[in-house]
């Protein structure tokens, strides 16, 4: 089941809330910042305990690192680190389509029910939304049909705008 919120991530009660990271993983702006705020200080040393692929770099763009929701309602955050917009020529719905399916395959082989996304690299990162939205709801539909974890996934939206388009995009799927 696929539901849409228009509202903080980090209040959901879900098994997982997932983290629109950077590459680092030691906090940022955004939903990144929103959410070491409120899973407490615990979340950052635990992001900092994670090897380095190569300088500052924990994660790739891409990729998704799992970790414990400290302070959060949630019992996880799953980091996953999305593309920046840089006009679409340079593999950015790929990349957006592998958080997804990155985040989602890791919930899944952690037994988890419930996961809440936001909307990834739609923020500073500069993703169109209605394209975001698209490439999202696709993968979640998609994992949905073949795998029987998450059962449930929200999409949690900050702003009316964002929820509005993702509405729009799930109802035309339906």
């Amino acid at each position: 089941m696929i539901e849409l919120v228009h509202g903080d991530i980090t209040a959901q009660t879900t098994d997982a809330i997932v983290n629109a990271a950077n590459a680092g993983l030691l906090g940022g702006g955004g939903v990144d910042g929103a959410i070491h705020r409120a899973a407490g200080r615990r979340l950052l040393g635990a992001c900092a305990a994670l090897p380095q692929i190569e300088p500052g770099v924990r994660c790739r763009p891409g990729e998704a690192k799992i970790l414990p929701g400290f302070d959060l309602p949630a019992r996880h955050v799953i980091a996953t680190v999305g593309p920046v917009w840089h006009g679409g020529g340079h593999a950015e719905d790929e990349t957006l389509a592998s958080c997804y399916r990155t985040c989602l395959s890791l919930a899944s082989e952690h037994g988890l029910e419930s996961i809440a996304f936001p909307a990834i690299s739609t923020g500073v990162y500069g993703f169109p939304i209605e394209r975001a939205a698209r490439i999202a709801l696709r993968e979640i539909r998609e994992h949905l049909h073949r795998a029987e974890r998450p059962s449930l996934v929200i999409c949690v939206l900050f702003s009316k705008a964002d929820h509005d388009v993702y509405r729009a995009v799930l109802e035309e799927c339906l």
